[in-house]
């Protein structure tokens, strides 16, 4: 950065930042690979929100910020029967997504869940369609491909949790470019909106590692989205931007709160993210255990009749699983269950099974869980955490071994990348779609559900449905 830092000169807008803008407002997507994949991300998402509204802990922060504080008219909360700002709705869905952790994921040098973006596409898409603007499926599966891919390059090699910031950050960042031009901006005004977004700087990670992990995880990527689109209506009535705010000297991200770093985007934007995106399909629990719940599950019936006489269990992970849920001690709550990788390899070692019921206090006072925690050894697997950065990989290996105390031991079962992944696609998408017919069926009526069920067995005739129809006939009768 050349600019002096005395000259009140604004430079260009930074190349970041235009970059993602043009994107967001001329890009045509024209893979019908992430057309595929983003109908089914828009089945799962919807179906881990479905889910969610079935705990209290996440239905209480949902509606009106205020009681009464409804919109005839405006944005609509899919499983409920709330109509709200734009803004608002915008949080209530992304906290509904985000909340039982089980939607889907990206893996690089920062991590995240794109689907989180869901909540703000959504929400205007919704506001606009039932304002008279021709917004169909179509465009909302248009706006996750684009959300998806500016969110997952940006995370390709930016690693903002090594500074101690949530990935939060790029859903705010992907959101508020995406709902922008999905209301009309000009290219200025989504510049404008992108630069606010990243002038919010980023929340802290605290709220998802020991000793704080919290129900916060669970909010904070509706918080994202909500935001995104309060700058995006913003930038829309005229609100200005601020051109270097990566890289103002002094003053800009990069130097504030990257390091001195430069924020970079790799790769084009194309629809790479989509068409390799993460899908959690068998467990509700922290990417980075998947495998390990899985093996854990391989060894439930070898275990199951000699837990007393287990005498350590080990797991192999990869890096980023050894640094952020390798918990010893007290677990506070399901947010610090569902991040510690020796209570979930214990519930499925224990019962066969890993719900998201098994993080409540309920089955958390289960005795034998704590016991098995306190003789596992979390260790780092360097193949699998090469493997987990290759980027023609993408692995989340982990490995688990039982030893009992007559000296005997179960097999080693390690699991190279769960169902979810892109290269287990063909096992996975039958599972994701009775993931999403069962949450349906757990939370509409028989008749409904059976209509939801239909709407989304073609996908030629969903994409072509009017949001405002489509959001009508997803809400609670």
């Amino acid at each position: 950065m050349s600019h002096d830092i005395r000259s009140a000169e604004r430079p260009a807008p930074d190349a970041v930042i235009t970059a993602i803008a043009d994107y967001a407002l001329r890009c045509v997507i024209d893979s019908q690979l992430a057309y595929e994949t983003a109908h089914f991300c828009l089945m799962d998402t919807l179906a881990c929100g479905f889910q969610a509204l079935r705990y209290p802990a996440c239905s209480r922060l949902l509606g009106p910020v205020v009681p009464g504080a409804h919109m005839p008219g405006g944005a609509r909360v899919p499983g409920t029967a709330y109509e709200l700002d734009p803004v608002t709705a915008a949080f209530n869905i992304g906290a509904m997504i985000r909340w039982l952790d089980f939607n889907d994921t990206w893996l690089a040098a920062e991590w995240g869940h794109p689907s989180d973006n869901l909540g703000a596409i959504l929400a205007v898409a919704d506001y606009l369609s039932r304002s008279g603007r021709p917004v169909t499926v179509r465009d909302v599966l248009t706006g996750m491909i684009k959300a998806h891919e500016i969110q997952g390059v940006l995370a390709l090699e930016n690693s903002f949790n090594r500074v101690g910031l949530d990935h939060v950050l790029l859903v705010r960042v992907a959101s508020a470019a995406v709902v922008s031009a999905m209301l009309g901006g000009t290219r200025e005004q989504i510049v404008n909106a992108v630069s606010n977004a990243w002038v919010d700087g980023g929340a802290l990670r605290t709220y998802r590692h020991a000793p704080n992990t919290g129900s916060r995880k669970s909010w904070a990527a509706g918080d994202a989205t909500s935001r995104a689109v309060r700058l995006a209506l913003f930038a829309l009535r005229g609100e200005m931007g601020y051109p270097s705010a990566l890289t103002a000297k002094t003053w800009g991200f990069q130097d504030v709160l990257f390091e001195g770093k430069a924020v970079i985007l790799p790769q084009p934007l194309g629809s790479y993210v989509m068409e390799n995106v993460l899908f959690k399909i068998s467990y509700p629990a922290e990417f980075h255990a998947q495998t390990a719940v899985e093996a854990a599950m391989t060894l439930h019936p070898q275990v199951k009749d000699r837990l007393d006489r287990i005498d350590r269990v080990v797991i192999e992970t990869q890096e980023p699983g050894a640094r952020i849920i390798d918990k010893t001690g007290p677990l506070a709550n399901p947010a610090d269950r569902d991040h510690c990788i020796q209570y979930m390899t214990a519930i499925a070692l224990i019962f066969g099974r890993l719900t998201a019921r098994d993080y409540e206090d309920e089955v958390a006072a289960d005795p034998r869980i704590d016991a098995l925690r306190a003789r596992m050894q979390v260790r780092e697997n360097v193949g699998f955490t090469r493997d987990y950065y290759a980027p023609d990989k993408r692995y989340i290996g982990n490995a688990v071994q039982v030893l009992f105390q007559d000296g005997t031991a179960s097999e080693r079962v390690a699991v190279d990348f769960p169902i979810g992944h892109r290269r287990r696609r063909a096992q996975g998408l039958p599972l994701l779609r009775a993931k999403f017919e069962s949450s349906v069926a757990a939370h509409f009526s028989a008749g409904q559900a059976a209509a939801i069920g239909d709407l989304f067995a073609e996908r030629a005739r969903l994409e072509s449905l009017p949001v405002a129809e489509f959001v009508g006939r997803l809400m609670l009768r």
